[in-house]
């Protein structure tokens, strides 16, 4: 792969600049590949063939980009393994988990931006007045490491759909997927300066991508804090900038749910990919007088999660993506022991058999209350609080109280009940009874969770203007 190189306009470039980074294998804490970071000129030039490329990109026909897309498909199809193995590699998802949940979860949104085209209509009449939906222009795609390729998949898709050229700087931790995702682009056939890739760090070149005045729009999925930092550098040119940020989601088991199949079911959802997932149910509220059964349950699951080197296939939990990540939840693990909640599974440092490899044990507390700093920030760990609530208004006023509104869940055997307490609920989603995700809703949140959203049908609007043609039809 072209790691030490940049794709722009159409052709791998080297960069301007001479800093590189070193890609760490969280499990082995080896080098894996080093890449090149780029500076202002870089993304000067990357943003400049977006724009260039824009104007005959943006006029050609739903016919044409429905090629397009399907011809992406296609090549990404025949590399499908090779995505799971380097992001198995680089930040450590099991590669079953990468296999089963990753790398399709890039090809998916391809599909479903191409099945949304077909049909998407892009003019509307109002009387006299034709409302046409015209692309947005130049976008600047800031994407995480966590999901990376889906996360990279959610906007790339929708942006080439509705005739958008493109910028993209991935997460400089785990940036090898999207190299291997560019090949896959450039085989494909997408034209010169349509899309174009460069790495580097958020405060130089995610800035510079934020604030440069060719850019028509920002997208970015990221932390809370780096988010309103890309808010800041896009307010001066007033930019569309569309967000999705942290999660700290809660999981309402109420009073008549089946807690041998729920507990076990959302313990292991917390945990999956390290818990490292922004909408992750990382806050189980539980009936108090049903606290002592689902101590029990939660422990038994946690304790029973195979621990291991992410190439094997029967392991679960991988390590964190890396040692920054690693201390980070070391520090909250060790906060929610001083802050008083009890410890009924995992714990502070590496698991027993681990001498290297930023592994985590699989961490519950319960006995948590609201306000503490494990039920209040993110940890993007694999580390669940569970909170006891006396009533379901009381329930519903704790999942609210958070700056957050991401994600929520909802467990009965009451489905009418499930419905109306999700409807209580100040986010952006929820799931009723271990529902999963679906690829063709909106994504996105509430709150400090971000603004906008991907996905779907839904997605395509962040990457479109509006304008009214009056007297068209008169």
């Amino acid at each position: 792969m072209n790691a030490q190189q940049f794709y722009i306009n159409g052709q791998w470039v080297n960069p301007k600049g001479t800093d590189t980074l070193k890609v760490i294998n969280p499990a082995t804490e080896n080098v894996i590949e080093t890449i090149a970071l780029g500076n202002a000129e870089d993304a000067n030039l990357a943003i400049a063939a977006a724009k260039s490329a824009f104007s005959s990109f943006a006029l050609t026909s739903r016919q044409e980009r429905i090629e397009l897309l399907e011809s992406i498909i296609e090549h990404y199809k025949r590399r499908l393994d090779d995505v799971a193995d380097i992001i198995s590699q680089e930040m450590g998802a099991p590669i079953t988990l990468a296999k089963r949940a990753h790398a399709p979860g890039g090809l998916g949104h391809f599909i479903t931006a191409l099945d949304v085209l077909r049909d998407y209509a892009f003019e509307e009449t109002l009387g006299t007045t034709q409302v046409v939906k015209e692309p947005i222009g130049v976008c600047a795609m800031i994407t995480p490491w966590n999901w990376p390729i889906n996360q990279i998949g959610c906007k790339v898709a929708p942006a080439l759909a509705t005739g958008c050229s493109l910028v993209l700087k991935p997460s400089e931790v785990a940036p090898l997927n999207a190299l291997l995702l560019t090949e896959i682009l450039h085989e494909a056939g997408v034209p010169a300066g349509v899309f174009n890739l460069i790495n580097g760090d958020g405060p130089t070149v995610g800035a510079i991508m934020s604030s440069h005045p060719d850019v028509d729009m920002v997208s970015f999925t990221g932390s809370t804090h780096a988010g309103i930092e890309v808010a800041k550098c896009s307010a001066p040119t007033v930019k569309r900038v569309t967000q999705e940020l942290g999660g700290k989601s809660a999981n309402i088991i109420l009073e008549d749910a089946d807690l041998k199949t729920v507990i076990p079911r959302d313990v292991q959802a917390v945990m999956m990919n390290s818990g490292q997932t922004c909408n992750a149910p990382t806050r189980m509220l539980v009936p108090r007088k049903l606290l002592g059964e689902v101590e029990k349950l939660a422990q038994q699951k946690a304790n029973s999660i195979l621990i291991g080197d992410p190439s094997r296939e029967n392991t679960v939990l991988g390590p964190v993506v890396s040692e920054v990540q690693w201390y980070k939840v070391q520090k909250y693990i060790q906060q929610g022991l001083a802050e008083g909640a009890s410890l009924i599974a995992g714990g502070v440092s590496r698991p027993d058999q681990f001498a290297k490899g930023y592994f985590v044990k699989p961490t519950v507390f319960s006995n948590v209350s609201g306000k503490m700093a494990i039920a209040q920030e993110e940890i993007f760990g694999p580390v669940l609080s569970i909170i006891p609530y006396d009533s379901l208004d009381e329930a519903i006023d704790i999942a609210n109280d958070s700056p957050y509104g991401l994600s929520g869940y909802v467990s009965s055997s009451n489905t009418d009940l499930a419905k109306a307490t999700a409807l209580r609920l100040r986010t952006g989603m929820v799931h009723l009874n271990g529902a999963g995700v679906d690829v063709k809703a909106p994504f996105g949140g509430f709150k400090q969770s971000g603004n906008g959203r991907e996905w779907g049908h839904h997605g395509f609007t962040e990457f479109l203007e509006i304008k009214a043609v009056m007297g068209f039809n008169g």
